[in-house]
């Protein structure tokens, strides 16, 4: 009987995993209160500035809406979203933008990450070096553009012969578009990596040096896992600048030989075509496209995160 008494008295009650929500001191909330309160006119004018044109855009996809007979615009539910999803124009042109999405990021990260550890490793002259990395990115560029354009054009150009038309044919001017992208943006994706070299604290390399390390296992298995919250940065920010690419390509092609991008067939037919339904149709769906996009980059990288729990939730 004292066993079983004992067993009973010394018997620990079960505990409870479940998440407790903490609870907030006085202070505490009205510290929260107040951050709200701050935050609210900045809230307030981002949803003006940018929810009623996004709100409004659908509205008029929704519309048969030519501006050129206002008078007849009429309600036609998703018939446009159905006309741009099956016409071979979207799907061309997703195909081209995607390419040079795709290729362009990635030539992008490699190069921008041998920039940034050239900037962030030059000890000599370092103000210098950076200043000649970043000089591409400080140019307009539409100016660049028309230096690209000039560059490949015969009989002015310095890079072809007078008998050579690369902008004119589709594989070469989708060539000379990723290129001309590299060559632009390159050192944004470098200065993004190089503020993420700044995250990799010096002591971590110098213990792996000493236990044998090489310089490669030193930056895969120690500076990269590091820096993944300024790769997500950099690539999350250069993939959506380049799916919605417009400048480059209309400078130097105007979208013609079949290099037109998602943006150049929603300019086209919102400000040539002048048909507001289609064209708003179009813009909704890169919306959603550069928001499934950035979804994907937040759950491949979201662990990496700072603040973020384990295994990403």
């Amino acid at each position: 009987m004292t066993t079983q008494t004992e067993a009973v008295t010394t018997a620990e009650p079960p505990v409870r995993r479940g998440r407790r929500r903490k609870q907030l001191s006085e202070g505490a909330r009205a510290d929260r209160r107040l951050g709200w309160l701050l935050c609210a006119p900045a809230v307030v004018v981002m949803i003006a500035v940018a929810g009623y044109p996004i709100a409004y855009a659908v509205y008029l996809s929704l519309q048969r809406y030519d501006l050129r007979f206002p008078q007849q615009a009429h309600f036609i539910g998703l018939s446009n979203y159905g006309a741009v999803l099956s016409s071979p124009y979207w799907w061309h042109a997703l195909v081209v933008t995607l390419i040079i999405t795709v290729v362009s990021v990635a030539i992008e990260f490699v190069l921008g990450m041998l920039l940034a550890i050239l900037m962030y490793r030059t000890i000599f002259t370092r103000g210098t070096v950076r200043t000649i990395v970043l000089i591409p990115y400080g140019i307009v560029t539409v100016a660049a553009a028309y230096g690209w354009q000039y560059a490949w054009t015969p009989h002015i150009g310095y890079l072809v012969g007078p008998n050579s038309a690369p902008l004119t044919k589709q594989g070469t001017a989708i060539a000379i578009i990723i290129l001309a992208e590299i060559w632009k943006t390159t050192p944004f994706m470098a200065l993004l990596l190089m503020a993420g070299l700044s995250l990799v604290p010096e002591d971590l390399l110098k213990a792996a040096r000493v236990d044998g390390a090489t310089a490669w296992q030193r930056f895969y298995r120690v500076t990269l896992p590091l820096m993944k919250p300024a790769i997500l940065v950099a690539l999350l920010f250069r993939t959506l600048d380049a799916f919605r690419i417009f400048d480059n390509i209309y400078i130097l092609t105007g979208g013609g030989n079949g290099t037109y991008s998602v943006s150049i067939l929603g300019y086209d037919n919102l400000f040539r075509a002048l048909n507001l339904g289609i064209g708003s149709a179009i813009s909704i769906l890169i919306f959603i496209s550069v928001a499934i996009i950035a979804f994907i980059f937040i759950r491949l990288f979201g662990a990496a995160v700072p603040g973020s729990a384990t295994g990403g939730r």
